[in-house]
């Protein structure tokens, strides 16, 4: 318990500073941001009371100092409120309200399926090495080794344009000829999985190979610790010496995962881009592209406390798991 209260505070520390980064460092940038708000504003006629309005509607006051500035977007923050999108004129809350729940779909289906098989698949090898499936890391290492958008340019391609497989643009189907009702119901969900196949393999295909690779090397080095050999020769079952071994192989990949989820993140961004996906990649793409600052700054910060979420979930799995972490306590 004293090592997670320890981590939670750690985190805590590295939320503030990344909450602080994420407001000083647009103001650090050349330009002005209310002139990106004025540019998307199709009049040329503006009086000085509508001009104080957008600087309070956008949080730009000027007048303000900067550590005024601070404690009200601090303030805001607190309340949920993460500003309003300039090239969208509605809160960038209620957009990524819209957008989390499609990059978490596709980064989580990813993130598990390569995590699940690639941790798999590296135990076999590691148990069966020299073996049939020893063939498997080349290929896999094949894939991890291609950027992240020349492989969904090759699936794009390949999958999605002439074998006709699977669709390679939107995340279902739109259209006019299009009867689907969103919502949890078997077509809706179809086409959501059917758009989705393609950006969901270009994460886990990039990713796989770190996975096999690491556990392989923990098996092989762990199957030769002084318990494994002991088990074995006490005539346990084949299955359980493996489990054994694997249960304490698993544990550098446990922190890998948390480490591993970042590189995921921004893989997912160019992959959405790619795929014209509807998350949060397509839409900062967007949000640069409009020199949108609020909205640029709320996906930064969300993308952040995503990250440090997914670490923290997974020191608290590996102080469970390992009993050193809790003693070194």
């Amino acid at each position: 318990m004293t090592t997670i209260l320890r981590r939670l505070g750690f985190y805590a520390l590295a939320a503030f500073a990344a909450v602080t980064l994420n407001f000083f460092l647009p103001r650090m940038l050349p330009g002005d941001a209310l002139q990106a708000v004025l540019s998307n504003i199709r009049t040329s006629n503006i009086t000085k009371e509508q001009l104080a309005a957008l600087s309070a509607q956008y949080g730009l006051n000027s007048k303000q100092g900067l550590v005024s500035q601070y404690l009200t977007y601090l303030g805001h923050l607190l309340q949920g409120n993460l500003g309003t999108s300039t090239s969208k004129s509605v809160s960038v809350t209620s957009v990524l309200g819209n957008d989390l729940p499609w990059t978490i779909g596709l980064i989580g289906s990813a993130t598990i399926v390569a995590f699940l098989l690639g941790t798999l698949l590296g135990i076999i090898v590691g148990w069966r090495r020299s073996g049939v499936l020893d063939a498997l890391l080349p290929v896999a290492t094949f894939f991890q080794s291609i950027p992240y958008f020349i492989l969904a340019f090759l699936l794009l391609l390949t999958a999605g344009f002439y074998w006709k497989l699977f669709p390679f643009a939107g995340g279902y189907e739109t259209g006019r000829n299009s009867s689907l009702v969103e919502g949890w119901n078997g077509p809706f969900v179809t086409s959501v999985v059917e758009h989705g196949t393609l950006p969901a393999a270009t994460v886990a295909l990039a990713s796989i190979a770190g996975w096999i690779i690491g556990m392989r090397n923990m098996m092989i080095t762990t199957m030769d610790e002084d318990y494994v050999l002991v088990a074995a020769a006490k005539g346990l079952p084949q299955w359980k010496v493996i489990a054994v071994a694997a249960r304490n192989a698993i544990l550098p990949s446990i922190s890998n995962f948390a480490l591993s989820i970042s590189l995921v993140v921004t893989g997912s961004i160019v992959t959405e881009i790619v795929f014209s996906y509807p998350g949060v990649g397509y839409e900062i793409y967007n949000a640069v592209l409009n020199t949108d600052y609020p909205m640029m700054q709320g996906i930064l910060l969300v993308v952040t406390f995503t990250v440090l979420g997914a670490n923290l979930l997974a020191d608290i799995a590996y102080v469970i798991l390992d009993p050193r972490a809790r003693r070194e306590a």
